[in-house]
């Protein structure tokens, strides 16, 4: 595999002496992976520093299970690399060292207890893991549901549960796809609450996500995908200030101010909706509207500037992706797809339930 220009420094952290920079719990170039002609993840980069709760977010379909899969080392990308902390997530179990989570929904034996469940997960990583169990269901709030059946939990509870088994790993990083997904409001909430103690506890989390909500309201950094590709990564707070200011329009006739908006060069993202036109612009732009509207004959109502939501930017970065391509391809059936599994080490990657 080529590692082209950008190549990450070879696998394992800097040993170069005690204060050598650590490398970051995620690391990604070039993630390519295609299947056939479709390609599910074009060219991904991204790093997760350590103590950030950082959001995959994208719309359904953009590839975001399939870099997850390509992250955890159950799926190996057709161009680029991951490191986890330094290391391939495809050279064995070692590389899988404190590092947990699910992709897609965890599953559990619906016959048995929770409890039980996560002592069977358990045994695969040693008597520690076992001494993790009270903790584990009492971080995800689970210690009085722990000794009924997983098949009377449910949806919430049951990744709530998913969440336990990866913590018996005792995981410096958490990749978590899709956490929030089917829940009720009241899941969600609890869900957020889960994902903020967790990082207060240091942990660094990943999580991918179609919910605008979720990823605002607990993220501080955040990777926007589309068809595959990520179109913005950084600070939420940052993108936001990128964007500009948004403002709220009303005239004596809108349909004569749209078109003065759209003409204007430094005014942007002009649309009408709900009765108003909306659009971004600085201040002096705004002033030049101004004049313009009164020119044309369309005098002002109402202008006033709007926070920019993170709602707002993701569809002026995703709107208008290209169908065909990008879209969230199911891992082939052995012996039928164009790339095979890698062979997943005994880890918590490698377990539908972790």
């Amino acid at each position: 595999m080529s590692a082209g220009p950008d190549a990450l420094p070879p696998d394992g952290p800097s040993s170069d002496g005690p204060g050598a920079q650590q490398p970051p719990p995620i690391e990604v170039r070039g993630l390519v992976k295609r299947y056939g002609d479709l390609t599910a993840v074009a060219g991904v980069d991204l790093t997760v520093d350590a103590g950030d709760v950082y959001g995959y977010l994208g719309p359904n379909g953009a590839g975001k299970t399939t870099s997850l899969r390509m992250m955890l080392g159950l799926i190996r990308p057709t161009a680029g690399m991951v490191r986890l902390f330094g290391r391939d997530p495809l050279e064995g179990v070692q590389a899988l060292q404190g590092v947990a989570g699910f992709v897609e929904a965890p599953t559990f034996y619906p016959y048995l207890t929770g409890r039980r469940n996560l002592e069977l997960l358990a045994a695969f990583d040693g008597a520690q893991a076992g001494t993790r169990i009270d903790a584990s269901l009492e971080t995800v709030e689970l210690s009085d549901r722990a000794r009924d059946r997983v098949g009377g939990y449910s949806h919430g509870m049951r990744q709530r549960l998913g969440i336990a088994a990866a913590l018996l790993r005792d995981p410096k990083l958490l990749l978590l796809d899709e956490p929030a997904t089917g829940l009720d409001p009241a899941g969600m909430r609890d869900m957020r609450l889960l994902i903020r103690r967790l990082a207060d506890q240091g942990i660094t989390v990943l999580l991918s996500s179609h919910l605008l909500t979720e990823v605002e309201e607990v993220c501080n950094r955040v990777a926007i995908v589309r068809a595959g590709a990520i179109v913005y990564e950084g600070e939420i707070a940052e993108l936001q200030r990128g964007a500009g200011t948004t403002y709220r329009l009303s005239t004596t006739d809108d349909e004569r101010a749209l078109a003065v908006c759209r003409a204007q060069p430094a005014i942007s993202d002009v649309r009408s909706e709900h009765g108003w036109i909306s659009f971004s612009a600085d201040t002096s732009a705004v002033a030049g509207l101004s004049q313009a509207l009164v020119e044309a004959g369309a005098l002002i109502s109402q202008l006033a500037p709007q926070t920019v939501t993170l709602e707002h930017l993701f569809f002026s970065l995703t709107e208008g992706a290209g169908a065909g391509v990008g879209g969230e391809a199911p891992a082939p059936a052995p012996g039928q797809g164009p790339e095979q599994p890698a062979p997943a080490p005994r880890a918590e990657a490698a377990e539908p339930t972790r």
